[in-house]
This record gives C-alpha cells, structure tokens and sequence, in this order.
C-alpha cells in the first residue's frame, strides 16, 4: 500500500530524529476509522478498511513510502526542563491533502523507539479512544486541533496500574513541531539546528510571513515567533469559550502550527470554576482553566530564548525584540477572547461596556456554580425570545441564586436592544458559538469502560453525536446533562 508520502522533515538532519520501524502487534483490529478525514488526506476510506489497510494502520506493514521516525525534542515539564522525544510515536510521513495542506501521520502506541526512556513504546485502548473522542469533537467545534484517522486494537495486553488492552492511535497533524523541538537544538548549541528548523518550520506553517520577512530582509525567526504567538492566542481564547482544559501546557505540549497536540489530562469544565485542574500531578493548579493564557506566555517565552541567537546579531537586542513581541500576546488573547465572548452572548457590534458584561456574568456564574454549557445554550434560547418569562426562567434556574441571573440579565437585554439584528438572526449565530454537546467526563468514562468489554456502541454513539455539536439532537438529549454527584470524573487522562 502507498499513501502518496512526500517525508520532508526526515530529509532534515538525521539529529533531528531517529529512525526506527514499528513493533509488529499480535492481531490487529480496526475500532473506528475517520472516513471525513481519511477523504481530506486523498486515501481510500475502504482500501484503509481492508486487510491491507489494517496492517499499515497498525505498523504491521507500514506504506512502502513511509519512511518512520521518531522526533527528537525536549521540554519544560511543570516548569522543569526534560529531554524528550517520540517515546512511543512514530512518524510514518507526510501527505499533501485535496485541500492542499501538508499534514503528518504518525502512529501513537506502536512501539518503543531510542526515546522511550523506560517505557513500553505501547498505549492502552481508554487513552486511545479518548484522544479519538477529544479530538474529534473539538473539530467539530471549529477549534485547531490534531484529528484521528483510525484506531486499531493490538490483541495484546499493556500494563499500567492495571493490565488494559492495547491499542494504536492513528493521528494526523499539520506537523509535530513544539516548542520543546526548539528548546533542545538551544540546549544542544545548535546554531545551525535552530536555523534550519526556523527555516522548515515557517515555510510549512506561516508562507506569507516567510515571503514577507525575505521581501524586507527582516530575520525568519522574528516572523516565525510572531506568527507562533498570533496562533497560540487565538487557540487558548477558543479553548476558554467551550470550557476546555488542556490539562498538561508543557512546552512539549505546545504545538508551533496552533494545533491543539497530546491530548492528556484534558477536559471540559461541567460548572463554570476558573480554577479547575484536570491532572492528579498538578497540585498548585499550574495548568487550570483559567491559568492558560498566562501559561501560554511562559511557554512562549521559552521558544523566544531558544531562537534568541537568530533574532538580531546582539544578545540586547535580541531580548529586546523577543520582550516586545512576547508583550502582544496578552493584548491578542483578550481581543480574541473578548470576540469570542461577545459571540456566545450574541453581540455583533463592539461597544467599551461589553467586556464588563462578560466579567459580570462569568463571576455570577463562578459563585453559583453554573453549568458552562448548558447555560450559554439557554441563553441562545432566551435571545430568540428576551422578552419570553419562562425561557429566563430557564436559565436562571441553574444558578443557586437565580436572581444574581435576573440582575444581570436587564443589562444584557439592553444592549441586545441597541443593536440592529433580529432576534432570529441572533440566536442562529449564537447556536454556532455555544455548542449543546461537549465530551462530558462522565460520558465518556461510560464510552470507555463499555469499549473494554468489546462493546463499542456507546463509543460510536458519542462520536456521531460530538460531530454535530451545535445541533439539536433529541434522542441523545441526555449527552448534554451534567453529571450527577456520583458521575463525576474529576481526573481524566486522556494521553497516558
């Protein structure tokens, strides 16, 4: 079998990676195979299907022009730096897709390779299938993010605290390109590295910005940190208007496309608490909610000390540059979360008060523990009708004092008032922005706990209904509610 690979980034130096073959699984069998993404890549859904395809998809008999490596990088892990690298992922090549987009595919869980550290190289299906569930859904969301082509169970068992089921992602990305990739070239001293990955990485992600630094002699680094720090701003602001925790921001974890990458201890928040963490490790809350823009920062901060050498010629004006450029991140998120806010509250037009009305009703919703989700939903059914008692009524129901709604709600009704779009119109748009399905923790603890058992129903069922979040889907209508108190997940680990 052939998937069309043109590998360019294992056509850059050999300390970049390492190459190493899959390790063959016992019996592999296809769980779910993403035929939307399989047709983006320009593969035959069906040849992938098939025998053939399953061994590819497996690593059991990789395309005849893969060419598998595992990528050389590093990290700061929780703020302490890590040599890392492809511990149990291998790269099998590149594909440019009937949109025109180059992307990786790699296979998660096939095998140990030089950076496996101790490790099995292997992945237990719950992780898989979640990163699958996850990733999935938040596409489905308009959010950047890796995709899954397929998952494969390997008939062989992995060991963790438990014995589990194995099993092997299939994930494509715009490529696997993070910050910690820059950060070990810095601590390498690889002038020469850092030059020829800037290179690589901005003509495969910002052309334009390359094109535009050539044309006026202005350093490819400098374009490519800026270009970093406008996606990463625009990504966390899209990561707060569903309530999405990454869970693990290391900088191993950042990806230099945008993307969201390495789906571990995520999650989306059910109440609206700011301070929410999803990772048992994570004891001061580093990564919670709403520590992500500052976190974000720092990781960006990272990458610019990496590429310090190749922003200007002297080290002052090197830190200068790096310094002003790393100030606009803060100023970029809040424009793009403030534009992501005034969405989910149907607001077309920019006035100086809206970010005060935002303010206003998150903190109501923090001190009455509101359902995210549900609420921003309701609301989109009160804007159709502002006027309309009982669909308030609904709404302020979810609040533990539903007056501090009600209060609220007579300033948003008069703005929406000063603006000339019909109520139609506006709750059309708002239903875009406020999604009435996310991948509840609970959810899909029950997809994953009935997929152990070989019943892959509730599993195929949360992923048809997480691929249309913003439609009204009646018959799973129960996918929506939050979790009783003996239904809550407060740790999930989607990558482990």
């Amino acid at each position: 079998m052939r998937f069309g690979f043109d590998n360019t980034f294992a056509r850059l130096p050999e300390r970049f990676f390492a190459r190493v073959l899959p390790t063959k699984v016992a019996t592999p069998a296809l769980v779910a195979l993403n035929r939307e993404v399989a047709a983006l890549l320009g593969l035959d859904p069906d040849a992938l299907a098939s025998p053939e395809g399953l061994l590819a998809l497996s690593g059991n008999a990789p395309p005849e022009d893969a060419d598998p490596i595992a990528l050389a990088y590093a990290g700061h892990q929780f703020g302490s730096f890590v040599r890392l690298g492809d511990g149990r992922a291998i790269l099998l090549g590149e594909i440019v897709g009937k949109d025109g987009q180059r992307r990786d595919v790699q296979l998660k869980g096939a095998g140990r390779t030089p950076f496996s550290r101790g490790g099995d190289g292997r992945a237990a299906l719950g992780p898989v299938l979640r990163e699958y569930v996850v990733s999935e859904a938040m596409a489905a969301l308009g959010i950047p993010t890796t995709r899954a082509l397929a998952a494969v169970t390997t008939g062989e068992p992995v060991f963790r605290e438990e014995t589990l089921p194995g099993a092997i992602l299939a994930r494509v990305a715009k490529s696997h390109l993070r910050v910690g990739t820059f950060e070990l070239l810095a601590a390498r001293d690889d002038r020469e590295g850092l030059e020829v990955l800037v290179g690589h990485a901005i003509e495969r992600h910002y052309p334009a910005r390359a094109e535009d630094a050539r044309a006026r002699g202005a350093p490819l680094a400098r374009a490519l940190l800026e270009g970093v720090i406008e996606a990463q701003a625009s990504l966390v602001a899209r990561w707060l208007g569903v309530g999405f925790v990454h869970g693990v921001m290391n900088t191993d974890n950042m990806s230099i496309s945008g993307e969201t990458i390495d789906y571990g201890p995520c999650a989306f928040l059910d109440a609206y608490e700011p301070n929410k963490k999803f990772s048992s490790i994570d004891v001061g809350g580093r990564y919670a909610y709403a520590n992500q823009p500052r976190i974000a920062v720092w990781n960006l901060a990272r990458l610019a000390e990496a590429l310090l050498p190749l922003l200007a010629p002297e080290e002052d004006e090197a830190v200068r540059v790096a310094t002003e450029l790393l100030e606009g991140f803060m100023p970029a998120f809040q424009t793009a979360h403030l534009a992501v806010l005034r969405a989910k509250l149907g607001l077309s037009e920019a006035e100086a008060e809206d970010v005060q009305l935002a303010a206003d009703l998150l903190g109501r919703m923090a001190a009455n523990e509101v359902d995210f989700t549900i609420f921003f939903r309701r609301l989109t059914e009160l804007a159709e009708a502002p006027d309309d008692g009982a669909k308030e009524e609904r709404a302020a129901a979810l609040f533990a004092e539903p007056a501090a709604f009600r209060t609220w709600a007579e300033t948003w009704r008069l703005r929406l008032a000063r603006e000339a779009q019909s109520s139609a119109s506006r709750a059309a748009a708002m239903r875009l922005a406020n999604p009435a399905f996310i991948p509840r923790n609970h959810r899909v603890e029950e997809a994953l706990q009935a997929a152990r058992h070989d019943d892959f129903a509730p599993f195929e069922a949360l992923v048809r209904v997480l691929r249309r979040p913003h439609e009204d889907q009646p018959e799973s209508a129960h996918l929506a509610e939050p979790p009783r108190p003996e239904e809550r997940v407060e740790r999930t680990f989607c990558g482990t």
